[in-house]
């Protein structure tokens, strides 16, 4: 559950397995409390992850550690997909 109640997923491990059902649906809040599905705020509505589908650390494809937001490549998956895991190369640069 997250803080505000709703159900993200049914199980840790359906999160990354590509069961049915195993997107995280929202809302999804920010910290702040913002829904990320439908703030302006939010431009895209990807998971930033920098992990292998199977949940291991994809070398060179987390901007340094998310410390750099130069010229190199992050993998993000589409928020409401069935993957959370599934690698989209984005620019680090991007919002």
């Amino acid at each position: 559950l997250c803080p505000q109640g709703q159900l993200l997923a049914r199980s840790w491990s359906s999160l990354f397995e590509g069961q049915v059902g195993a997107a995280p649906r929202g809302p999804i809040y920010s910290f702040n409390g913002r829904n990320i599905l439908t703030d302006p705020l939010w431009p895209r509505q990807v998971a930033w992850h920098g992990s292998t589908p199977r949940g291991g650390h994809a070398r060179r494809r987390d901007c340094q550690g998310w410390r750099s937001s130069g010229p190199g490549e992050g993998l993000a998956a589409p928020l409401g997909e069935d993957r959370l895991l599934a690698g989209q190369r984005h620019n680090c640069s991007e919002a």
